[in-house]
Order: C-alpha cells, then sequence, then structure tokens
C-alpha cells in the first residue's frame, strides 16, 4: 500500500470509529462491548477504504468484503465474551451505509419532479439509486455471509 494513503486511511478509522459507537450506543448495546465496536467499525471502513483506493476495486465488492470481514470478526468477539454476533457487528457495519449515494439519487429525483425529465438527470438517479442499492445489498449479504458458512446445520447440497 502506498505510504501517501496511510494518514487518509488513518482518519477514515478514527472518523468510521464514532458513527459505530454512537449506533451502538442507540441499540442499547452494553457498555463492554462498545471498545469493540468501534474497533469493528473502523476495521470495516477501513478496509474498505484500503480496497477501494490501494487495490482499485469498485465500492460494491469492497463493501461486501469489509461487512464480511466485520461480522465474521463479530462471530468471533461474541463467543469470546458471550454475546449475540449482531451486537458487534451492526453498529460496526452502520458506517458503511451509502448516504451519499442515497441523497444524490433523491436530489435527482426531486430535481426531475421540479424542472422535468432530461436525460443527465434522469442517468445521475439511476447511477446513485443502483450503487446505493447494491452497496446497500453488499451490506446485507456480508452481515449475513457467517451465518450462512458457520452456523449451517444442514449441507448446501
Amino acid at each position: 500500500m502506498d505510504v501517501s494513503l496511510l494518514s487518509p486511511l488513518l482518519e477514515d478509522m478514527i472518523t468510521a470509529a464514532f458513527p459505530a459507537v454512537g449506533f451502538a450506543l442507540l441499540f442499547n448495546v452494553p457498555r463492554h462491548a462498545l471498545g469493540y465496536c468501534a474497533m469493528g467499525g473502523a476495521l470495516g471502513h477501513g478496509l474498505r477504504f484500503a480496497l477501494i483506493h490501494a487495490m482499485g476495486m469498485p465500492i460494491e465488492w469492497a463493501t461486501l468484503l469489509a461487512a464480511t470481514l466485520v461480522s465474521s470478526v463479530g462471530v468471533y468477539w461474541a463467543q469470546k465474551l458471550a454475546a449475540h454476533p449482531k451486537v458487534f457487528s451492526v453498529a460496526a457495519i452502520i458506517p458503511m451505509i451509502p448516504g451519499k449515494h442515497a441523497f444524490t439519487a433523491m436530489l435527482a429525483l426531486f430535481q426531475i419532479n421540479e424542472h422535468g425529465m432530461t436525460v443527465p438527470l434522469l442517468g445521475t438517479f439511476v447511477d446513485a439509486f443502483l450503487k446505493m442499492a447494491f452497496i446497500t445489498s453488499a451490506l446485507a449479504a456480508g452481515l449475513a455471509m457467517p451465518g450462512l458458512l458457520f452456523y449451517r446445520r444442514k449441507p448446501v447440497v
């Protein structure tokens, strides 16, 4: 990884830890688990940042891998601390929600409603909406992945 990305990566990780703790408090996560939620948020957002900026991976795939890692680490912490895995992983995944893309899609839709349909506005809406939908789907799939892989009682086939 490029050394010039270390400072933005650290800033991204620290910045992502705060909303993870905030949502953990909102969900009444026990006090002893707040640090783990912060670490999970920082780990997931930092991995996504590194995959996007250092490896050039699309945000949808980077989000899927980061959410899967956070959820898997949440399963490990849950076994170690005798808690439910979602206590750690849901709050840690929330900082990766695609708010910018949802806002862009809504803004384009409002502009279409106010000014009429144009090809650039429709393109902006469709692009932002699909990106938001794929990122949200990647978050849901990443959150469910450890349950599908580790807790499955029946064989896959």
